[in-house]
């Protein structure tokens, strides 16, 4: 199974991708599971438990409703690592009609978040704290130096200052998550590798604002990545819970790309992580090209001055 945005007037789960079962019992389950008030289940049936399992750890779905058709006991595998909300939803969901069809379920998790991981929070927060650091790290090269960087070279000394503050800021995060608070199981170097990479693209997007829009840049930068990145990072409710508008833009925003590859490295074994690693390197490196191109300018603009307010010659 598995969960995507809910629409007006339905279920806030909206996709259950798999019923596990021998061909003639699932589609009976594929059906009574489309036939749910409001259409809230996308249902289709794979060939056995085992790959419905490994479906979940690639985080191709988010369940899978395992039916028994010799007895009456069916198994429910959920993956409470990608959202302990939606994995509770599943199983109320699914114990509705169990309990309607006279049968009892049981529940498997296959991914389980860990217990210090309260709510599965963690990730979300661990991600905001480097997004956070990112835009401040670079507002505060602003404020000190000038909105501008008045020409290319002292760009790049931002984007390498920058550059560091993330790797130590990246470590920082992983070290304090993992091995102090014990929060996020999962490797330590991949983490960091992460927190790096999230704050560097945020603080290179938000020089590039600051570069094209100045001072204003800042804010700008705050409305991308606190305003519209937050609540579709997918951090209390996992990204296929949350509203169309919300749904559609989070994997293309650093919290949310930053957030679901912060998952799947502490729970599904580094699985599903190329498109939101390459969201978070397209940031990087259109944000260090922009501000580049803004100190180019701005230096091309200054010297057509400079020359143009010079004494002619006879």
């Amino acid at each position: 199974m598995t969960q995507t945005a809910p629409a007006p007037g339905k279920s806030f789960l909206d996709e259950v991708k798999d019923a596990v079962t021998p061909q003639v019992a699932a589609e009976q389950a594929v059906t009574r599971l489309k036939q749910l008030p409001g259409e809230p289940l996308d249902t289709r049936a794979v060939a056995d438990e085992a790959t419905a399992r490994k479906q979940i750890l690639n985080r191709d779905i988010d369940g899978a409703l395992a039916i028994d058709p010799a007895g009456t006991t069916d198994t429910l595998l959920v993956a409470s690592g990608g959202g302990t909300v939606l994995a509770t939803a599943l199983e109320t969901l699914t114990a509705t009609l169990e309990t309607a069809e006279r049968r009892t379920v049981k529940t498997v998790d296959v991914a389980p978040a860990s217990a210090q991981d309260f709510a599965e929070l963690s990730s979300f927060y661990l991600v905001v704290g480097w997004c956070v650091g990112g835009y401040l790290a670079a507002s505060i090269l602003a404020i000190s130096s000038g909105a501008r960087p008045a020409n290319p070279k002292r760009a790049v000394i931002r984007l390498v200052v920058m550059a560091l503050i993330a790797i130590v800021g990246g470590l920082g995060g992983a070290v304090i998550i993992g091995p102090i608070l014990g929060a996020l199981p999962g490797s330590v170097c991949a983490l960091w590798g992460l927190g790096a990479l999230i704050t560097f693209a945020v603080g290179a997007a938000t020089l590039a604002l600051q570069g094209v829009f100045g001072i204003v840049g800042i804010g700008l930068a705050i409305l991308l990545t606190v305003i519209a990145g937050d609540p579709s990072a997918g951090g209390a409710f996992p990204l296929h819970m949350l509203p169309p508008f919300w749904k559609a833009i989070g994997p293309a925003l650093p919290p949310g790309a930053g957030t679901w590859v912060a998952r799947s490295i502490a729970y599904f074994k580094g699985n599903d992580v190329t498109g939101s690693l390459v969201v978070l390197s397209a940031w990087a490196v259109v944000g260090s090209a922009v501000t580049l191109l803004a100190a180019s300018f701005r230096k091309k603009s200054a010297t057509e001055a400079e020359g143009g307010a010079a004494p002619q010659l006879p």
